[in-house]
């Protein structure tokens, strides 16, 4: 029987009879909360915030692998947390209506993985928005089509404001917490680390590639541990049943899926009749990434048919007709092993292999020749530009193996790959490079800017135009070669190799005739975008969330009466925008890797854990305007901080830029601390600020325009906002108490 068909069943049997029984019916007792007597439960605060935080990571990860286009859109499905969470912070005082969160969730699940679609009716979804000219997403063509770019936008619509109604809830657990704490920031920190656990918990089972199925089975299980009663509890937790149903992807030895700490794999396996390897396809989110082939001479000889194209001309082993004689080679993005198996046939005497996902060099050691086991490979689990700054070399030949991303980090707005592709990257690949040794980049050309953008790059690099052509692959799509040395030996290699020089003519590439795109540096790191502006499917998700926005916060009686708070709502906004600073520019030194995004995080709350405690041991109160003044000289000094000019390897300035990025993250710390501590409505500040997050959570899309640096002057700038906020509603509370001393002083 199809499990998801048997998961969908399930799920519509809840949606027909369960649910709307239980959510119509106001006489339940299942809606009320334990806490609507007004008491303070420690484990209800501790349970959902562990569960805002885990919940969050793991639909952002799984939303983004199952329709694409999330994966390339800024945060989309992040601010919607944001949203849904501030919107629950809101309605505090209003009942909690645990099924909402759980209903939302199920039909989440249920419509992105209906049976029926065959996974096409999202990969179309994806199509249909990332199309265009103005960046390059997989798979999806050059020409947008109106009618049906909107009507995706409304199919998207309804999955955001999916995702914010399963936060809804979960924001009014933590928010009806902090408004029944006796203290607020005991309370606060208690949040903050039990939201420390959540991102640990999902990095570890990230780590562990552990399957979506187990993640949403253990939301429902936490939905069900913060109801009052087991027999309200039994209920959340039997919809696992059907979550785990809809997610399940039946695996055979031949054909299975993995998902590892960045990506979901599906690998399948081809053999010939009589059981011999012949390939292994790998896709990654699923789009066509690469094929795990046998190239070797005898593997080739006992298939002749099996390559369209000469051995000696596919692009695996084209890289070395331009390399000196057992060459020293580094490979990046290794992948499964064809590049470096090309380099053991090649007699290479030494192959540094480079990959960011350890998964995928699990999949290369069963490589069908084994290249990982070579004694002349040297195997390094790491990202390629973190990898580079450590290196010695000298090498002969660095290949950058189809080193393109079909993924994003979370909770950064960077590609993998970001940073492998910028300027300064390549004059650090030219620094590793031998006398004659050759720099070959092999890219998937599928918009004409980002060809020309390669292009300047290295003519900008080695103050040459490369040597560029077409490599067609009976295995990959058709690969746009790049290849420039220091020295002659790429043009002395094509002079004295007659068929090389003769394939080099018959498959010529040139992007002279494409307009100027700016280059891509470790301040504007974005090579699949054409320009220095928004692309169209920023500014349109950009305006739906403002809408869904609006549309949510404005059905809150007291939001049409008030606003939210300015300073709460602009420390939210630069507090996102700040820890995205942070993870983008430690990425540039430590690797754009699962790790160094759990660390900084971490970082961040243990930092804001360690503020509430100076706060709360403070006998007297904390002066905000020595925060505040803190905070802005702190995001200064970062900003003028000239990093690139540090003496020292990449982990002493790594380490060198996170103290000094954790000043102003201390000092906001205090400021938030030493408010919060004697907010009148905590659960109405926090919902503030969560609103704030949604806004800076937009804001981040400017450093597509101005760069990553230039973020920190908004971050500053929402700063003195709040500064200002804060002025403003300490000039309210005194006009309000001086009637009352008037008063008190008549009687």
């Amino acid at each position: 029987m199809n499990w998801r068909v048997a998961g969908f069943c399930l799920s519509a049997a809840v949606f027909l009879i369960y649910i709307p029984y239980l959510m119509w019916n106001r006489r339940s007792r299942s809606e009320q909360p334990q806490d609507q007597t007004g008491n303070w439960s420690w484990w209800h605060l501790v349970l959902a915030s562990f569960l805002t935080l885990f919940a969050e990571l793991a639909l952002i990860r799984w939303i983004g692998t199952e329709v694409r286009i999330f994966a390339y859109v800024k945060n989309l499905a992040l601010l919607l947390c944001f949203l849904g969470f501030g919107m629950g912070c809101a309605l505090a005082r209003r009942p909690i209506r645990w099924w909402n969160s759980a209903a939302a969730l199920l039909a989440l699940l249920t419509i992105v993985r209906w049976p029926g679609s065959g996974g096409k009716t999202f990969e179309n979804l994806s199509e249909n928005l990332g199309a265009g000219q103005d960046m390059q997403i997989w798979a999806t063509g050059a020409a947008r089509h109106w009618p049906a770019f909107f009507a995706s936008l409304l199919l998207v619509a309804l999955l955001l404001a999916l995702i914010a109604c399963i936060f809804i809830p979960i924001g009014q657990a933590v928010s009806r917490q902090f408004e029944l704490a006796a203290r607020p920031l005991p309370a606060y920190s208690w949040n903050l680390a039990a939201s420390l656990l959540g991102i640990l918990a999902f990095f570890a089972v990230s780590r562990y590639a552990l399957p979506p199925a187990f993640w949403m089975a253990a939301i429902f299980l936490c939905l069900a541990a913060l109801q009052p009663r087991i027999r309200q509890a039994v209920p959340f937790a039997a919809l696992a049943l059907p979550a785990v149903l809809l997610l399940h992807d039946p695996s055979t030895p031949d054909r299975y899926s993995i998902w590892t700490p960045y990506q979901l794999i599906d690998v399948s396996i081809v053999k010939f009749r009589n059981g011999e390897f012949a390939k292994a396809s790998i896709e990654v989110n699923h789009t066509g990434y690469q094929s795990m082939v046998n190239l070797s001479p005898e593997f080739l000889e006992r298939h002749p048919r099996l390559l369209k194209e000469p051995p000696q001309d596919n692009p695996y082993n084209v890289p070395f007709a331009f390399a000196v004689p057992s060459p020293r080679v580094l490979v990046v993005g290794a992948g499964s092993g064809n590049d470096a198996a090309a380099a053991v046939r090649h007699n290479s005497s030494h192959v540094d292999a480079v990959e960011i996902d350890p998964v995928i060099l699990d999949l290369g050691k069963h490589h069908p020749e084994h290249p990982y086991s070579a004694a002349q490979v040297a195997v390094h689990v790491n990202d390629a530009r973190a990898f580079m700054k450590r290196a010695k070399g000298p090498y002969d030949l660095i290949l950058f193996g189809l080193l393109d991303s079909h993924t994003l980090t979370d909770y950064s707005n960077m590609r993998i790959d970001n940073f492998v592709y910028t300027v300064e990257s390549l004059q650090e690949a030219k620094a590793l490079l031998a006398p004659d040794g050759v720099l070959f980049i092999k890219f998937q050309v599928d918009r004409d800017f980002v060809g020309r953008r390669l292009m300047e790059m290295l003519i900008t690099v080695f103050g040459k135009p490369p040597l560029m052509f077409w490599a067609n692959s009976s295995y990959t799509a058709q690969a746009a070669c790049f290849a420039i040395s220091t020295s002659e030996q790429v043009e002395n290699r094509l002079a004295a190799d007659p068929h090389l020089r003769q394939f080099v003519m018959d498959n010529p590439v040139s992007f002279a005739q494409t307009p100027e795109v700016p280059l891509t540096t470790d301040d504007w790191p974005y090579l699949y975008q054409h320009g220095r502006w928004l692309p169209i499917i920023f500014l349109s998700v950009g305006v739906l969330v403002v809408l869904l926005a609006a549309c949510f916060y404005w059905q809150i009686p007291e939001a049409r009466q008030q606003m939210p708070s300015l300073f709460f709502f602009s420390m939210g906004a630069g507090f996102l925008l700040l820890e995205t600073q942070v993870i983008s520019r430690l990425a540039l030194y430590f690797g754009t890797t699962w790790q160094v995004n759990g660390i900084v995080i971490a970082a961040i709350l243990v930092a804001l854990l360690l503020a509430n405690t100076v706060i709360e041991k403070q006998a007297k109160p904390w002066p905000a305007r020595w925060s505040l003044a803190g905070l802005l000289l702190g995001l200064l000094f970062a900003y003028l901080m000239p990093f690139n000019r540090i003496p020292g390897s990449a982990v002493f300035v790594g380490w060198f830029a996170s103290g000094i990025f954790a000043i102003p993250v201390f000092f906001a710390g205090l400021l938030f601390a030493g408010e919060f501590r004697s907010v009148k409505s905590p659960g109405a500040a926090l919902g503030a600020n969560m609103l704030g997050a949604v806004v800076g959570g937009l804001l981040e899309n400017l450093s597509l325009i101005v760069g990553l640096k230039a973020l920190l002057l908004v971050v500053f700038g929402l700063y003195v906002l709040a500064g200002v906020g804060l002025i403003g509603s300490r000039q309210k509370q005194a006009q309000r108490l001086q009637p009352d001393l008037q008063t008190s002083i008549g009687r």
